[in-house]
């Protein structure tokens, strides 16, 4: 495509190919392995198809990496094939988590499983209209320029990776019991370095700044980073 953003939707379908696989290959309680696939497949289908459609077919390359084209230029090829490999050996470390969920030898759905279902469906649902509300602000002609600040925005400033990250601890829940559950929460720690410090918030936000100048900065000094919570008084 030309689009380095394809990586993207490849890490995420990966991660439910491998969910589903492990399901399958795994000797685990045939519930529980039904829920891991179920869960972890929709959630990473999903998140695929929307970085497919929204960023990929129908908009502009990520100003991720349109910013890694700039500064490595020189050695354009060389990065992206490393960056590449990486994003494979990331969806094999994040695996591991539903590998000792799907080995948690309970043979019943206990009431951490049945939590763990419902943290699913928050968090899915959560990152699904921040993502919606998100697309529809940018199609508004009128918004260009501007910082959307309705629905969750108002309460973070990274609602969508605020519950891909809540997602992750779904796993953890269903690992309750699980001779490998210290494993489990590696996967969220993980995600909330690489939106923290990483590939997430620092280079989003310097591209907001980049197109939006004084706005962006109010909206850093009145909102929470990640963590939905009331904003503050823009003059505090």
């Amino acid at each position: 495509t030309g689009d380095a953003g394809i990586v993207d939707v490849g890490w995420s379908a990966l991660l439910g190919v491998l969910a589903i696989w492990y399901a399958v290959a795994l000797d685990g309680p045939a519930p529980r392995r039904l829920v891991v696939a179920v869960l972890a497949g929709c959630w990473s289908f999903r998140l695929a198809s929307y970085l497919l459609i929204d960023r990929v077919m129908l908009g502009e390359e990520d100003g991720r990496y349109q910013a890694i084209r700039r500064n490595w230029a020189a050695n354009l090829q060389t990065f992206f094939f490393w960056f590449f490999q990486a994003q494979g050996l990331l969806d094999w470390l994040l695996a591991l988590v539903f590998v000792a969920a799907i080995l948690n030898p309970a043979p019943d759905l206990q009431w951490t499983d049945y939590a763990a279902i419902a943290l699913w469906i928050v968090s899915v649902v959560g990152e699904s209209i921040a993502d919606r509300q998100l697309r529809r602000f940018r199609k508004a002609p009128s918004n260009k320029g501007l910082v959307c600040r309705s629905g969750l925005w108002r309460y973070s400033r990274h609602p969508n990776y605020f519950f891909e990250w809540l997602h992750w601890w779904t796993y953890v829940l269903l690992a309750i019991g699980s001779p490998y559950v210290w494993l489990t929460p590696l996967a969220p720690i993980v995600m909330l370095l690489l939106i923290l410090k990483v590939t997430g918030i620092p280079p989003t936000e310097a591209r907001a700044i980049e197109s939006r100048g004084d706005a962006y900065r109010d909206y850093q000094r009145t909102t929470s980073a990640l963590i939905p919570w009331f904003p503050k008084d823009a003059k505090s």
